[in-house]
Order: structure tokens, then C-alpha cells, then sequence
């Protein structure tokens, strides 16, 4: 039984989601429409924008995923609302975000490239199209389906769980019930943590000062390293959540630590994309507001460690 606390928090969480849930579909739609136009008009501007616009999105559908637990707490118990069609949403969004956050990896690859080597290949261009494409239909599915769980008029008439809808708990009973699978996420998880951390804080201390004999530009071929590491991260933490979805759901120390999250993604664009720190030769001292950049991501991913190592103190997980 629920705490007045908790069925609360539960609640939040679902308006969290219903403010959520249209923007990876949208976001596709507008990030893949300025991609394709890009790709038409050969400008390297509107590229750019489109990969920032898709790196955006990926980040925004994590949290939008996980908040949909809460939404189905919220619901499942209602008149009208088919358990069989939440599963099959649940299942739709799992696959759709998963093919989200390898976009959003080939989008934000991209941008390092131009960055890098003042291009994008070709490969990787048409990668981010086809991602792009088949993405929007993924999403535009599984939101279609999300409506449907409140709107009996618009509902087929067949109502089954599909083998996509049992996917989500599939691969939760996999993670859970398997001896080695969640120590083994465990290890990768901290194994992705340490490559994205050491990565970060080498960038960070450099723009704040530390290093001065190093250019940015040797440090910031290492950017792919934190790229992957912070990957590792979101499949496994996704495999967390999905494994065991209540003791995460019921837990404002974990959405805090998601929150943190999207801030540092974001503010990892500025050190990928955006000229002031890229310029600083060795014994140059950055501008004042690449050092505020530096400063807050030391900030936020410290919030996210923090966060993370307090779940079941401040929380009731594990």
C-alpha cells in the first residue's frame, strides 16, 4: 500500500510524463526535417543545428521513458484503461528510445567530427538519416499506442499483449533473475563512470587553468572516450530501471540524479561545438564563460555521483 507521500510523488510523475511524452516524436520530426534539409542545401549551419537539436531529444527521452512507470501506476487501476495496451506501450517506447540514443550517438559523433576533422564522412551522414527515419516511426508508434491506453474511441478492437509489449518485461526478468547480469552491469556501469569522469575533469581543469601547457585541441580528441563511457552508463543504468522499475519510480533521489544528467549532457555541447575553449593553445588561459562551463560540469556530474551513491540512503532503492 502507498504512502500519501509516495502515491503523490507517483502523480507528479505522471504529469511529468504527459509534459514529456511529446517531444521525442516532435523533436524527431523537426531534428530529422532540418537534418534532411541540411543534407539538401549543403549547409554546414543548419547541420549543425539539426545534431544538436537530435542530441537534445535522445537526452529528453530517458527521462521521458522513466516517468512513464509512474504514469502507469497512476492509470493502471483506472476504468477504461487497458493493461494490455500499457504493456504494449511500454514495449513500443523501450524499442523507440533505444533506437533514440543510438541516433543522438551518431548525431553527437558527428558534431565532434566537424569539429575535429572540418567534416562530417559521408557514412556517418547516411547512418543519421536512416537512424533518423526509422526513429520518428518507432516514436510515432509508440505514442500513437500511449494515446490509445485513455482513448477507448480511437482503440482497435483486438486488445493483446504483442511480443513487442512483453519485451520490456523480458528483459527485466533477464537482468533480475540471471546470477551474473546485474553484478556484471554493475562492474560496466562503474567500468563506463570512471572513463566519463576522467575524461570530464581532464577537459574541465584544463579550461580552468590546471595544465596550462596542454591545448584543448589534444584534449579534446578524448572526447569520444567520455562519449562512449557515458553510453556504457545509459544502457546499463536502462537495464537498472527496466529490471527492477518500483524501487527507482518511488525514489526523488533518483529523478534528481536523472535531472543532473540532462544538464551535463547539455553542457557537454558546449565543450563539442563551440569555439572559445577549442581555440585555448598551451599556456592560454580561457575566457571567463568557458571557466563558468568548466565549473558547472564539475559541479553537475559530482550531483550525479553524489546522487547515485546515495539511492538507498536517501531513497528506498536496494
Amino acid at each position: 500500500m502507498l504512502s500519501r507521500v509516495e502515491l503523490k510523488f507517483i502523480m507528479d510523475l505522471a504529469h511529468i510524463h504527459l509534459l514529456l511524452n511529446h517531444f521525442p516524436t516532435i523533436g524527431m520530426l523537426i531534428g530529422g526535417g532540418l537534418f534532411l534539409l541540411s543534407l539538401i542545401t549543403k549547409s554546414d549551419d543548419l547541420r549543425s543545428a539539426s545534431l544538436v537539436v537530435l542530441v537534445g531529444i535522445s537526452l529528453i527521452s530517458i527521462p521521458t521513458y522513466m516517468s512513464g512507470n509512474g504514469a502507469q501506476q497512476a492509470i493502471a487501476s483506472q476504468p477504461g484503461v487497458s493493461k494490455s495496451l500499457i504493456e504494449t506501450h511500454e514495449g513500443a517506447a523501450l524499442v523507440a528510445m533505444g533506437f533514440m540514443e543510438v541516433t543522438g550517438a551518431f548525431a553527437w559523433l558527428a558534431l565532434w567530427q566537424f569539429r575535429r576533422l572540418a567534416g562530417v564522412p559521408r557514412w556517418n551522414l547516411g547512418v543519421i538519416l536512416v537512424l533518423t527515419l526509422v526513429t520518428f516511426v518507432l516514436m510515432a508508434r509508440a505514442s500513437n499506442i500511449g494515446g490509445e491506453i485513455r482513448h477507448s474511441e480511437i482503440r482497435a478492437s483486438q486488445q493483446t499483449v504483442t511480443p513487442e509489449g512483453a519485451l520490456a518485461r523480458t528483459v527485466g526478468s533477464f537482468v533480475t533473475n540471471t546470477p551474473w547480469m546485474w553484478p556484471t552491469c554493475e562492474t560496466l556501469h562503474f567500468v563506463g563512470l570512471s572513463l566519463l569522469m576522467g575524461v570530464v575533469f581532464l577537459v574541465d581543469l584544463r579550461v580552468l587553468g590546471v595544465m596550462r601547457g596542454v591545448s584543448f585541441a589534444s584534449l579534446h580528441r578524448l572526447l569520444p572516450w567520455a562519449a562512449i563511457g557515458f553510453g556504457v552508463n545509459v544502457i546499463t543504468g536502462i537495464l537498472f530501471f527496466v529490471g527492477i522499475p518500483g524501487q527507482y519510480t518511488g525514489n526523488k533521489t533518483f529523478f534528481w540524479k536523472l535531472a543532473l544528467v540532462m544538464l551535463a549532457g547539455l553542457n557537454a555541447l558546449y565543450f563539442t561545438i563551440v569555439d572559445e575553449p577549442w581555440a585555448l593553445g598551451p599556456g592560454e588561459d580561457a575566457p571567463f564563460t568557458a571557466k563558468v562551463a568548466a565549473a558547472s560540469a564539475v559541479v553537475l556530474w559530482v550531483g550525479v555521483m553524489y546522487c547515485g551513491s546515495m539511492l538507498p540512503f536517501l531513497g528506498n532503492s536496494f
